[in-house]
């Protein structure tokens, strides 16, 4: 079996009978959830699927063909076997041939060459269709339960996809008849074990119980129907009142609970609290080279040396966050410790890069000026894609960069078309983004290469496009590794394109008769709700 992290080493990967089981009691319940999220998702469709924050909702509604198990290999899911050719270029999948979508119609191989089909559908998600799917060359269906898929090269990264919610599988008669496909939403429908029936834009999005599901991934707490009878997931994305919600009891669970409530709900003997890592890219600021000032690595160094990254991280999260030293977060196989402690926090390093660079200059307000003009830089955040307090983040260290090295960085936090406007007219200077992509590769090729569908540094190597290549192409994961080290050495030592800053965390706080919360066990992101139940 050729995969990443420890995947089955057999060639075929049969189905094996899932974990757990579950009693009538439980099966029969009539139990209801509240959960107060940070992030409304832009849209409710998988293949669409982009914010972190946003991915516990997706497999409530939508299976994948398979799944991740908890050591990190590939386990069956709507997928009950599956065969990868000697060249790495066939993939054979044996579907189940029990599975319903929501609407009544049958889950089969036509289905799945059907989602396919749409994913390269031109304009329909050009980033998937470049990055996941760069290499998919057709699918054939066989019969009923039986798919084959031609890549054009081999892709180690394939199986990958196949277990992200852009896998999650949607109906044929959506696909075809939904009246807004690309947003989402009730006439959008999968196989999972909650039917989305009820969204309120701003305010909530209510899920009931599929009655008909039993197809849970391997591994999962228990087969059947889910426990809740059906969840409300309300979108509060101040911290201080989902907080509040919690401890008032108005709402039963929350995600993104604040570094300065963190003590106050662990000591809460009514309340459980959770913490877990995210894997992919670490959040970092992402430096835009194709024109002034971020053009001149001398800039991009003095602006990383000028920030005191260990004095902003406990100011404003407490001591409850990582310092990132990679683009790669540290949860992730990939991950090059060797960075480690090489930038950062030297004031006199600084400032001497910008002497050098010719910004000598100082205006009325202290900030550094060259050609008369300021040493100002910008950065555009879209509002969907904040959380974690990065506003409070940014502006402590728009503080430090003035004061340390006069540098004038500007904070802009819009709409999502305000930012893309800026993005595509190339007004900014920062590029802010973190990704939890469960494999770190495939999150390297949207922000990294040429032409990648998120590439905001303009950053062109052809060495460094070639490794991503062949890591990419790659199923053996020491030589992936070697290839991803020589990447961040690359982006983050060498050329100072990117400015790592903390690795992403989730938490869950709940009450505490709220049972089975917990996170996926890659990405280290809330996962959904089929195995939570409600103790008596």
């Amino acid at each position: 079996m050729k995969a990443i992290r420890g995947a089955l080493p057999l060639v075929l990967v049969a189905a094996l009978a899932a974990c757990g089981s579950q009693t009538p009691a439980a099966q029969s319940g009539g139990t209801s959830l509240t959960w107060a999220v940070e992030t409304e998702p832009i849209t409710f469709n998988p293949h669409l699927w982009a914010q972190n924050k946003a991915r516990l909702l997706v497999f409530n509604q939508f299976d994948a063909l398979l799944a991740y198990g908890e050591d990190g290999s590939f386990v069956p899911w709507l997928a009950r076997s599956w065969k990868v050719s000697d060249d790495g270029r066939t993939y054979t999948l044996e579907l189940r041939d029990d599975v319903t979508f929501q609407d009544g119609t049958k889950f089969d191989a036509a289905a799945v060459q059907a989602n396919l089909d749409k994913l390269r559908e031109p304009g329909y998600n050009p980033a998937v269709a470049a990055i996941q799917l760069h290499a998919l060359d057709k699918a054939e269906v066989l019969s009923p339960t039986t798919l084959k898929i031609t890549l054009k090269e081999p892709d180690g990264l394939f199986l990958d996809f196949l277990a992200s919610p852009y896998a999650g599988q949607v109906s044929p008669k959506s696909l075809r008849e939904a009246k807004d496909l690309k947003a989402g939403g009730p006439d959008v429908v999968g196989t999972g074990p909650f039917v989305l029936d009820r969204y309120v834009r701003g305010q909530e999005v209510h899920y009931r119980r599929n009655p008909r599901y039993d197809w849970a991934p391997q591994g999962s707490a228990h087969q059947g129907p889910a426990y809740l009878s059906e969840v409300t997931y309300r979108f509060l994305p101040q911290a201080a009142v989902r907080v509040g919600a919690l401890t008032s009891g108005q709402v039963q669970v929350v995600e993104g609970v604040p570094a300065t409530d963190i003590q106050s709900v662990k000591g809460d003997p009514a309340l459980s609290f959770q913490s877990a890592l995210n894997s992919g890219t670490s959040f970092s600021y992402y430096f835009n080279t194709s024109h002034p000032p971020f053009d001149d690595k001398r800039v991009r160094q003095a602006f990383r040396e000028a920030v005191d990254v260990d004095a902003v991280l406990a100011s404003v999260y407490q001591g409850t966050a990582k310092r990132a030293w990679s683009v790669v977060a540290d949860t992730s196989p990939f991950y090059d410790p060797s960075l480690e402690r090489t930038y950062g926090g030297d004031a006199g390093k600084a400032n001497a890069l910008l002497d050098a660079a010719g910004w000598t200059g100082r205006d009325a307000e202290g900030y550094r000026t060259k050609d008369g003009k300021r040493l100002a830089v910008r950065s555009v955040a879209s509002a969907p894609f904040v959380r974690d307090r990065r506003d409070i983040l940014a502006q402590a260290i728009q503080a430090q960069v003035k004061q340390t090295a006069g540098i004038d960085f500007q904070v802009k936090i819009v709409d999502q078309g305000t930012a893309q406007k800026a993005y595509d007219e190339d007004e900014y200077e920062i590029f802010e983004n973190s990704r939890g992509d469960s494999d770190a590769g495939a999150a390297l090729n949207l922000i990294l290469p040429k032409g990648g569908a998120i590439n905001r540094t303009h950053y062109e190597d052809a060495e460094l496009d070639d490794w991503l290549a062949k890591a990419s192409a790659s199923s053996d994961p020491s030589e992936r590794k070697a290839l991803y080290a020589k990447v961040q050495r690359k982006v983050v030592t060498d050329e100072a394109v990117v400015f790592p800053v903390y690795v992403p965390s989730d938490q869950i706080a709940a009450s505490r008769n709220v049972q089975g919360l917990g996170f996926d066990p890659v990405s280290g992101t809330p996962r959904g709700v089929y195995d939570v139940r409600i103790a008596a």
